[in-house]
Protein backbone atom coordinates (compact mmCIF):
# COMPACT_ATOMS: atom_id res chain seq x y z
CA UNK A 1 0.00 0.00 0.00
CA UNK A 2 2.96 2.15 0.98
CA UNK A 3 4.57 1.39 -2.46
CA UNK A 4 1.27 2.04 -3.92
CA UNK A 5 0.91 5.76 -2.73
CA UNK A 6 4.39 6.72 -3.38
CA UNK A 7 3.84 5.48 -7.18
CA UNK A 8 0.76 8.09 -7.12
CA UNK A 9 2.05 10.83 -5.54
CA UNK A 10 5.05 10.46 -8.25
CA UNK A 11 2.92 10.53 -11.00
CA UNK A 12 0.58 13.64 -9.42
CA UNK A 13 3.89 15.46 -9.12
CA UNK A 14 5.07 14.56 -12.70
CA UNK A 15 1.36 15.81 -13.82
CA UNK A 16 2.39 19.40 -12.32
CA UNK A 17 5.81 19.47 -13.77
CA UNK A 18 4.63 19.00 -17.02
CA UNK A 19 1.58 21.35 -17.04
CA UNK A 20 4.29 24.06 -15.41
CA UNK A 21 6.30 23.45 -17.96
CA UNK A 22 3.34 23.32 -20.81
CA UNK A 23 2.26 27.12 -19.26
CA UNK A 24 5.47 28.68 -19.70
CA UNK A 25 6.61 27.24 -22.67
CA UNK A 26 8.16 29.08 -25.39
CA UNK A 27 5.79 30.47 -28.35
CA UNK A 28 7.19 30.72 -31.58
CA UNK A 29 5.29 32.01 -34.48
CA UNK A 30 6.00 33.12 -38.12
CA UNK A 31 4.58 36.37 -38.98
CA UNK A 32 2.95 37.42 -42.57
CA UNK A 33 6.67 39.09 -43.04
CA UNK A 34 8.40 35.55 -43.22
CA UNK A 35 10.03 36.05 -39.69
CA UNK A 36 9.69 33.72 -36.63
CA UNK A 37 8.80 35.69 -33.99
CA UNK A 38 9.25 33.84 -30.27
CA UNK A 39 7.86 35.00 -26.57
CA UNK A 40 8.89 33.15 -23.89
CA UNK A 41 5.75 33.64 -22.43
CA UNK A 42 2.07 35.16 -23.76
CA UNK A 43 2.15 38.96 -24.05
CA UNK A 44 0.59 41.08 -21.34
CA UNK A 45 1.90 44.44 -22.35
CA UNK A 46 0.95 44.66 -26.63
CA UNK A 47 1.22 48.05 -28.74
CA UNK A 48 -0.66 47.94 -31.80
CA UNK A 49 0.25 50.04 -34.65
CA UNK A 50 -2.48 49.52 -37.22
CA UNK A 51 -6.79 50.16 -36.24
CA UNK A 52 -7.03 46.79 -37.89
CA UNK A 53 -4.64 44.63 -35.63
CA UNK A 54 -6.46 46.69 -32.41
CA UNK A 55 -9.71 45.00 -33.71
CA UNK A 56 -8.17 41.43 -34.29
CA UNK A 57 -6.80 41.55 -30.68
CA UNK A 58 -9.93 42.42 -29.42
CA UNK A 59 -11.72 39.92 -31.65
CA UNK A 60 -9.11 36.98 -30.19
CA UNK A 61 -9.55 38.12 -26.42
CA UNK A 62 -6.15 40.23 -25.93
CA UNK A 63 -8.03 43.68 -25.71
CA UNK A 64 -7.40 43.96 -22.70
CA UNK A 65 -3.74 43.78 -22.96
CA UNK A 66 -3.28 46.35 -25.38
CA UNK A 67 -1.25 49.26 -23.90
CA UNK A 68 -0.68 51.29 -27.12
CA UNK A 69 -2.81 52.11 -30.44
CA UNK A 70 -2.08 54.53 -33.23
CA UNK A 71 -4.71 56.69 -34.19
CA UNK A 72 -8.43 55.79 -35.33
CA UNK A 73 -8.46 52.39 -33.42
CA UNK A 74 -11.56 53.49 -32.69
CA UNK A 75 -13.56 49.72 -32.85
CA UNK A 76 -14.67 48.28 -30.35
CA UNK A 77 -15.47 51.02 -28.42
CA UNK A 78 -13.75 50.33 -25.47
CA UNK A 79 -10.38 50.73 -27.60
CA UNK A 80 -11.20 54.67 -27.77
CA UNK A 81 -10.13 54.21 -24.49
CA UNK A 82 -6.57 53.05 -25.07
CA UNK A 83 -3.47 55.41 -24.86
CA UNK A 84 -2.06 56.44 -28.44
CA UNK A 85 1.29 55.74 -29.56
CA UNK A 86 0.95 58.34 -33.04
CA UNK A 87 -0.09 57.56 -36.42
CA UNK A 88 1.35 54.78 -38.58
CA UNK A 89 3.40 57.81 -40.51
CA UNK A 90 4.34 59.07 -37.26
CA UNK A 91 5.36 56.96 -34.15
CA UNK A 92 6.43 58.50 -30.46
CA UNK A 93 8.83 56.19 -29.62
CA UNK A 94 9.69 58.05 -26.45
CA UNK A 95 5.35 56.96 -25.60
CA UNK A 96 5.90 53.19 -26.85
CA UNK A 97 9.04 53.26 -25.05
CA UNK A 98 7.60 54.37 -21.35
CA UNK A 99 5.04 52.06 -21.65
CA UNK A 100 6.94 48.81 -21.83
CA UNK A 101 5.47 46.64 -24.50
CA UNK A 102 6.41 42.93 -24.48
CA UNK A 103 4.62 42.81 -27.66
CA UNK A 104 4.30 45.18 -30.94
CA UNK A 105 1.91 44.29 -33.75
CA UNK A 106 3.02 46.20 -36.70
CA UNK A 107 0.88 46.22 -40.37
CA UNK A 108 3.63 44.75 -42.54
CA UNK A 109 2.88 47.37 -45.45
CA UNK A 110 0.99 49.95 -43.58
CA UNK A 111 3.94 51.51 -41.08
CA UNK A 112 6.61 53.43 -42.79
CA UNK A 113 9.76 51.41 -42.56
CA UNK A 114 11.96 54.58 -41.55
CA UNK A 115 9.86 54.55 -38.11
CA UNK A 116 10.05 50.77 -38.10
CA UNK A 117 13.68 50.78 -37.69
CA UNK A 118 14.12 52.86 -34.94
CA UNK A 119 11.41 50.17 -33.59
CA UNK A 120 13.26 47.43 -33.92
CA UNK A 121 16.44 49.43 -32.22
CA UNK A 122 14.05 48.66 -28.97
CA UNK A 123 14.86 45.30 -28.74
CA UNK A 124 10.89 44.53 -28.06
CA UNK A 125 9.44 41.16 -30.01
CA UNK A 126 7.69 42.68 -33.49
CA UNK A 127 5.11 40.72 -35.08
CA UNK A 128 3.99 41.64 -39.01
CA UNK A 129 0.53 40.94 -40.00
CA UNK A 130 -0.98 41.70 -43.13
CA UNK A 131 -4.40 39.55 -44.70
CA UNK A 132 -4.37 39.12 -48.08
CA UNK A 133 -7.37 36.42 -48.11
CA UNK A 134 -10.58 36.45 -46.05
CA UNK A 135 -9.03 33.06 -44.43
CA UNK A 136 -6.44 34.95 -43.42
CA UNK A 137 -8.33 36.83 -40.89
CA UNK A 138 -9.53 33.80 -39.04
CA UNK A 139 -5.93 32.74 -39.03
CA UNK A 140 -4.51 36.28 -37.58
CA UNK A 141 -7.37 36.07 -34.86
CA UNK A 142 -5.61 32.77 -34.04
CA UNK A 143 -2.29 33.61 -34.15
CA UNK A 144 -2.69 36.69 -31.51
CA UNK A 145 -4.92 34.40 -29.55
CA UNK A 146 -1.40 32.54 -29.04
CA UNK A 147 0.62 35.35 -28.60
CA UNK A 148 -1.09 36.51 -25.72
CA UNK A 149 -2.25 33.53 -24.22
CA UNK A 150 -6.35 33.69 -25.12
CA UNK A 151 -6.92 30.53 -27.44
CA UNK A 152 -10.01 29.40 -26.23
CA UNK A 153 -11.46 33.02 -26.59
CA UNK A 154 -9.73 33.21 -30.39
CA UNK A 155 -10.41 29.90 -31.90
CA UNK A 156 -14.43 30.35 -31.26
CA UNK A 157 -14.00 33.80 -33.03
CA UNK A 158 -11.93 32.43 -36.43
CA UNK A 159 -14.44 29.54 -36.22
CA UNK A 160 -17.24 31.86 -36.19
CA UNK A 161 -15.77 34.14 -39.09
CA UNK A 162 -14.77 31.09 -41.07
CA UNK A 163 -18.63 29.33 -40.94
CA UNK A 164 -19.87 32.90 -42.12
CA UNK A 165 -17.69 33.40 -44.76
CA UNK A 166 -18.37 29.85 -45.92
CA UNK A 167 -21.96 30.31 -45.86
CA UNK A 168 -21.69 34.03 -48.27
CA UNK A 169 -19.20 32.20 -50.58
CA UNK A 170 -21.86 29.38 -50.80
CA UNK A 171 -24.50 31.50 -51.34
CA UNK A 172 -22.93 33.50 -54.27
CA UNK A 173 -21.27 31.07 -56.15
CA UNK A 174 -22.09 29.78 -59.37
CA UNK A 175 -23.22 33.27 -60.26
CA UNK A 176 -22.79 34.98 -63.23
CA UNK A 177 -19.74 36.86 -62.70
CA UNK A 178 -19.59 41.15 -62.94
CA UNK A 179 -16.32 42.70 -64.18
CA UNK A 180 -15.46 45.32 -61.37
CA UNK A 181 -13.77 48.15 -61.33
CA UNK A 182 -12.71 49.54 -57.21
CA UNK A 183 -11.25 52.66 -56.64
CA UNK A 184 -8.61 53.44 -53.97
CA UNK A 185 -7.83 56.81 -54.54
CA UNK A 186 -9.01 59.22 -56.85
CA UNK A 187 -5.68 61.19 -57.60
CA UNK A 188 -4.00 59.85 -58.37
CA UNK A 189 -5.85 57.27 -59.59
CA UNK A 190 -5.11 54.00 -57.43
CA UNK A 191 -6.86 50.36 -57.42
CA UNK A 192 -5.87 47.33 -56.40
CA UNK A 193 -4.50 44.08 -57.93
CA UNK A 194 -5.78 40.72 -57.47
CA UNK A 195 -3.61 39.74 -54.61
CA UNK A 196 -5.48 42.14 -52.61
CA UNK A 197 -7.56 41.19 -49.84
CA UNK A 198 -10.62 43.23 -51.24
CA UNK A 199 -10.01 41.78 -54.36
CA UNK A 200 -11.19 38.32 -52.47
CA UNK A 201 -14.06 39.88 -51.41
CA UNK A 202 -15.32 40.89 -55.14
CA UNK A 203 -14.37 37.24 -55.72
CA UNK A 204 -16.77 35.88 -53.38
CA UNK A 205 -19.55 37.78 -54.40
CA UNK A 206 -19.11 36.76 -57.86
CA UNK A 207 -17.16 39.80 -59.21
CA UNK A 208 -14.00 40.25 -61.57
CA UNK A 209 -11.75 43.01 -60.94
CA UNK A 210 -10.16 44.12 -63.72
CA UNK A 211 -6.99 44.95 -62.74
CA UNK A 212 -6.18 41.72 -60.35
CA UNK A 213 -3.69 40.83 -63.26
CA UNK A 214 -1.15 44.29 -62.37
CA UNK A 215 1.93 43.41 -60.12
CA UNK A 216 1.98 46.30 -57.97
CA UNK A 217 -0.67 45.42 -54.71
CA UNK A 218 -2.03 48.99 -55.08
CA UNK A 219 -1.65 50.22 -58.33
CA UNK A 220 -1.56 53.94 -60.36
CA UNK A 221 -3.08 53.83 -63.23
CA UNK A 222 -5.17 55.58 -65.97
CA UNK A 223 -8.09 56.75 -66.43
CA UNK A 224 -7.89 55.95 -70.10
CA UNK A 225 -7.45 51.94 -68.77
CA UNK A 226 -10.59 52.20 -67.14
CA UNK A 227 -12.42 53.28 -70.02
CA UNK A 228 -10.72 50.80 -72.23
CA UNK A 229 -11.49 48.16 -69.50
CA UNK A 230 -15.28 48.98 -69.45
CA UNK A 231 -16.27 48.13 -66.23
CA UNK A 232 -19.67 46.70 -65.57
CA UNK A 233 -19.56 48.14 -61.56
CA UNK A 234 -17.36 50.74 -60.35
CA UNK A 235 -16.93 50.46 -56.64
CA UNK A 236 -15.19 52.82 -53.72
CA UNK A 237 -14.81 53.19 -49.85
CA UNK A 238 -15.83 56.17 -48.08
CA UNK A 239 -15.34 57.69 -44.49
CA UNK A 240 -18.44 60.20 -44.75
CA UNK A 241 -21.77 58.55 -46.35
CA UNK A 242 -23.26 61.88 -46.42
CA UNK A 243 -20.26 63.24 -48.53
CA UNK A 244 -19.90 62.97 -52.56
CA UNK A 245 -19.23 59.69 -53.21
CA UNK A 246 -15.55 60.22 -54.95
CA UNK A 247 -17.10 58.44 -58.16
CA UNK A 248 -19.08 61.10 -59.30
CA UNK A 249 -16.36 61.46 -62.48
CA UNK A 250 -16.94 58.67 -63.95
CA UNK A 251 -20.78 59.43 -64.78
CA UNK A 252 -19.72 61.54 -67.63
CA UNK A 253 -18.28 58.45 -69.38
CA UNK A 254 -21.80 57.80 -70.60
CA UNK A 255 -20.43 54.61 -73.07
CA UNK A 256 -18.72 53.35 -69.52
CA UNK A 257 -21.12 49.97 -68.99
CA UNK A 258 -21.02 51.01 -64.97
CA UNK A 259 -22.41 54.12 -66.09
CA UNK A 260 -25.36 53.56 -68.60
CA UNK A 261 -26.79 51.19 -66.15
CA UNK A 262 -25.79 53.13 -62.78
CA UNK A 263 -24.07 50.74 -61.58
CA UNK A 264 -22.03 53.06 -58.79
CA UNK A 265 -21.59 51.34 -55.48
CA UNK A 266 -20.09 52.89 -52.04
CA UNK A 267 -19.32 51.41 -49.24
CA UNK A 268 -18.29 52.08 -45.56
CA UNK A 269 -13.95 52.33 -44.85
CA UNK A 270 -14.31 50.31 -41.62
CA UNK A 271 -16.00 46.92 -43.50
CA UNK A 272 -14.30 46.84 -46.09
CA UNK A 273 -10.79 48.40 -45.81
CA UNK A 274 -9.50 47.27 -42.45
CA UNK A 275 -8.64 43.57 -42.02
CA UNK A 276 -11.10 42.26 -39.49
CA UNK A 277 -14.37 40.31 -39.05
CA UNK A 278 -16.58 43.58 -40.23
CA UNK A 279 -15.06 43.32 -43.68
CA UNK A 280 -17.77 40.63 -43.97
CA UNK A 281 -20.57 42.82 -43.48
CA UNK A 282 -18.75 45.16 -46.56
CA UNK A 283 -19.07 41.85 -48.21
CA UNK A 284 -22.26 41.33 -47.88
CA UNK A 285 -23.31 44.69 -49.09
CA UNK A 286 -21.10 44.48 -52.21
CA UNK A 287 -22.88 40.88 -52.94
CA UNK A 288 -26.14 42.67 -53.06
CA UNK A 289 -24.59 45.79 -55.26
CA UNK A 290 -23.50 43.09 -57.96
CA UNK A 291 -27.00 41.08 -57.97
CA UNK A 292 -28.10 44.49 -58.57
CA UNK A 293 -25.83 45.22 -61.47
CA UNK A 294 -26.44 40.78 -62.83
CA UNK A 295 -30.21 42.22 -62.46
CA UNK A 296 -29.47 45.37 -64.74
CA UNK A 297 -28.92 43.23 -67.71
CA UNK A 298 -32.43 42.48 -68.29
CA UNK A 299 -33.54 45.98 -68.75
Amino acid sequence: MRMKACLQWFALGAMLVLCCAAANAEIRLVDDKGETVVLREPARRIISLAPHVTELLYAAGAGERIVGAVEYSNYPEAAKQIPRVGNNQLLDLERIVTLKPDLIVVWLHGNVQRQLDKLLKLGTPVFYNEPHRLGDIARSIEQFGQLAGTETVAAQAARAFAAREAELRARYAGRAPVRVFYQIWQKPLMTINGNHLISDVIRLCGGQNIFADLKPLVPVISTEAVVEADPEAIGTAIIDTKAQDGLNGWKKWSGLTATARNNFFTIHTDLISRHTPRILDGAQQICVYLDAARARRQK
